[in-house]
């Protein structure tokens, strides 16, 4: 299957190496536990980036079902 024809597929994507204590992964894994389903930390981690810079203003939230106000 050609990936140009997935509507998923998952581009411009940089990887980085994220250090924090035992402690913020302890808070992180009870956060993601609270959740019906399952999500990844990487998704868990994703969306609080995504929420801090909705919040501060950088950027706006694109994700489907999402609106802005104002």
């Amino acid at each position: 299957m050609n990936d140009s024809s997935n509507p998923t597929n998952v581009r411009d994507l940089d990887r980085i190496n994220l250090r924090l204590s035992a402690l913020t992964f302890e808070a992180i894994d009870l956060a993601r536990a609270a959740r019906p389903g399952h999500v990844s930390r990487n998704t868990w981690l994703t969306e609080a980036v995504e929420e801090k810079l909705a919040r501060d203003g950088a950027v706006r939230d694109n994700r489907p079902g999402d609106r802005q106000h104002g």
